[in-house]
């Protein structure tokens, strides 16, 4: 992929930078203790992603609305009644939701390069406090919150783009989800690369591109070799392909409007 072609950078954020997965089972494990239940973390996961698109459908409500209902319909399934102190400390879990140990670092050198932007399915304050932990100012943050709708919907997308200002085809969308991101930002034109965190899944879109963490990179000669074949090869944003994207991309900054503007 040749990435002189794009001025900005969006990204997903739980689930792409941020391990969710392993916040979600933390704070249900904890929720659960306290009523004597043991979690199966795989069974909690299954659960979340059952509940949480079917809550989220309809009317907008806020996510922290959307993850003390997740909380409450989750506990009734394991077998408990959770309090609302409790769905409301669920919710309130985001703010600890680690950043995978790729991140920060890989986003650091990205923005050395590139302008970030966020397009995420939460809410603001949420949403600041993940900020913190991954170490970087976004350009852009276009949350959920702000637009009124959840992803997969494209007005998530299509806002984002008309606040960054920049032609589509000067973006690139870095996700892991299939259903909330590659499929949408397909449908739209987008160029993507999809952050295969969980790999060996099967997904429904055709990514421009893969992205692995870190300790898992493809090597060059297999990206090089993947590239002549047409295929969609593999990517990293490692340190040693960054340094490759900022000899070759060309110096346009795109102006910057009110990153927090509704």
């Amino acid at each position: 992929m040749d990435f002189s072609r794009f001025d900005v950078l969006t990204f997903d954020c739980y689930g792409t930078m941020i391990d969710w997965e392993t916040g979600i089972t933390a704070a249900v494990a904890e929720i659960a203790r306290a009523h004597g239940v043991t979690v199966n973390p795989a069974q909690a996961l299954t659960i979340y992603g059952e509940l949480e698109p079917a809550i989220e459908h309809g009317e907008y409500k806020s996510y922290r609305t959307v993850l003390e209902r997740v909380m409450r319909a989750m506990a009734e399934r394991l077998g408990f009644a959770a309090t609302d102190a409790e769905c409301a400390a669920f919710a309130e879990s985001v703010k600890r939701w680690p950043p995978f140990p790729d991140s920060p670092a890989a986003l650091a050198a990205l923005h050395a390069r590139f302008k970030l932007g966020v397009i995420s399915n939460v809410d603001d304050d949420l949403f600041a406090e993940s900020e913190k932990l991954l170490g970087v100012e976004f350009d852009w943050v276009v949350t959920a919150a702000q637009v009124k709708s959840y992803k997969p919907s494209l007005n998530n997308f299509n806002r984002a783009h008309e606040r960054i200002g920049v032609p589509r085809e000067r973006i690139l969308h870095v996700a892991q989800s299939m259903f909330h991101d590659i499929v949408p930002a397909k449908q739209l034109g987008m160029t993507v690369v999809w952050v295969n965190r969980r790999r060996g899944r099967p997904g429904s879109a055709a990514p421009d591109a893969q992205a692995h963490p870190v300790d898992s990179l493809a090597d060059p000669p297999r990206r090089e070799e993947a590239g002549r074949h047409g295929k969609a090869h593999r990517e990293s944003f490692g340190r040693d392909h960054l340094g490759r994207v900022g000899r070759h991309r060309r110096d346009l900054r795109p102006p910057t409007p009110d990153r927090k503007s509704t």
